[in-house]
């Protein structure tokens, strides 16, 4: 048994035995200032919901008396210099942002601290937290690992983050072309490849449906949010890669299409381009993170005003969404891991979310999302209500090993949207590496 295995099982075997109840108490006699005179040190990315968030921080400090200094890092770098604060027998951070990808990785490095046992204290647990409001798909897909599955949620899992920055995907139609052409909003991807063939075939200076394409993460991404309602898995339940199985090839068709029928050059579009495409008025429709709808009400230009709508991601064979972002974890060498606690808490309190969403960020709590006063202000509220119903936790596998299987799936979906190999070709070939991968780390039993 690898080093590797044997840590996802020591981790497996915690969490079976960490099952603790969230304390209820009087709200008004918690104790807020306990750390008065405290500085905690906090990690975020250079993000817009982290910079909606940052702007509370003065008020924090006003309640608690704990001060916090914040190290904004652009969140490509955040990965390397979290590590090299890990790696130290004290770091500089107390509280990190980190995006869900990372989470398994850093559970069995023993670089996050377990939070159940905070929520568990009555002196630390403010009573109207009210834990289960919080996005339960959000939860699962970043905070918590040690599930059946490794990276999940579920019984038995232990908790180690709280979603903050989470996002689901979404789709964003130009209503005045819609209803310019009397076109309906589809309900599937194959009304969705309909609708992309006309709009680029018969409104000039329009494209059907903007998407990612660039090699690597961005191609990954994209084929992933598009795999989970067609049913396509990366893996089977044995941990055999399943990407060359029907749904998958058929996934990759449908991306084939979106390629023939978008903007000039989308083969190569990362995640800014496929954003300034619909932002810019080049295509009719945007399919990926909830984040588009702040965008469109914060684009300068006009064209898109009062002229975009949302709708449930469609469905194929199933009607199932990306679950994705960012969360919050207090780093095991934090040498001031309560006062964090109480940042991390104060944060992802009911009164914050809303706050921090009128400031620009994505909201985190369902009742911030179902507030009615919120929907009449922010039109992807109700779709986001109904669409975290479909919310997968489990759309991509956060194994330690996912940051090479996603660069290595992401050069062989881009060499079908390029049109240099078939999408056969091109999965197949990347079966064995994957499988070399996943045999050296020991996930298949010898």
């Amino acid at each position: 048994m690898s080093k590797r295995t044997k840590a996802l099982w020591v981790v497996l075997i915690i969490s079976f035995t960490i099952v603790l109840p969230f304390r209820e108490g009087n709200a008004e006699e918690f104790n807020w200032k306990q750390f008065e005179g405290s500085k905690i040190v906090a990690c975020f990315p250079s993000h817009v919901h982290y910079n909606a968030a940052t702007k509370l921080i003065p008020e924090f400090t006003e309640q608690t008396g704990i001060k916090v200094e914040i190290d904004h890092i652009d969140y490509l770098r955040m990965d390397d210099v979290q590590r090299l604060e890990f790696a130290k027998p004290v770091g500089d951070y107390d509280v990190v942002a980190f995006v869900c990808m990372w989470k398994t990785e850093y559970v069995t490095s023993d670089f996050l601290t377990p939070l159940e046992p905070f929520f568990e204290d009555p002196t630390l647990a403010y009573p109207d937290y009210d834990f289960d409001d919080l996005a339960p798909a959000y939860v699962d897909n970043t905070g918590r690992v040690g599930g059946e599955k490794i990276y999940m949620g579920g019984p038995g899992s232990v908790l180690y983050g709280l979603p903050f920055g989470a996002e689901t995907s979404l789709l964003a139609y130009r209503k005045d072309l819609f209803d310019k052409f009397g076109l309906n909003v589809p309900e599937t991807y194959d009304e969705v490849r309909k609708i992309a063939k006309f709009f680029a075939e018969e409104a000039p200076g329009i494209y059907g449906l903007t998407m990612r394409g660039a090699s690597g993460h961005h191609a990954t991404h994209a084929y992933l949010l598009h795999a989970d309602p067609f049913g396509a898995k990366v893996f089977d339940e044995n941990w055999e890669p399943a990407f060359t199985s029907k749904e998958s090839i058929d996934v990759l068709r449908f991306m084939q299409d979106m390629i023939q029928y978008g903007p000039p050059g989308m083969v190569d579009f990362d995640f800014n381009d496929m954003f300034n495409a619909f932002l810019e008025g080049k295509t009719a429709m945007y399919l990926d993170t909830v984040a588009i709808a702040g965008a469109v009400r914060n684009f300068e230009k006009t064209r898109l005003v009062g002229n975009v709508q949302y709708a449930l991601h469609p469905k194929q064979n199933t009607r199932l969404s990306e679950t994705g972002g960012f969360g919050l974890g207090i780093p095991a060498n934090s040498n001031n891991k309560e006062a964090a606690f109480l940042f991390l808490q104060w944060l992802t309190t009911k009164e914050a979310d809303r706050k921090i969403v009128l400031n620009g960020g994505a909201p985190f709590r369902m009742s911030t999302i179902n507030d009615p006063e919120l929907q009449k202000q922010f039109p992807e509220f109700p779709v986001l209500a109904e669409q975290l119903k479909y919310a997968d936790p489990d759309w991509r596998p956060i194994v330690p090993e996912w940051d090479r299987i996603n660069e290595l799936l992401g050069v062989a979906v881009h060499e079908v949207l390029a049109g240099e190999k078939s999408p056969e070709e091109a999965m197949k070939a990347a079966v064995e590496p994957v499988k070399a991968m996943m045999q050296q780390a020991g996930y298949y039993s010898k």
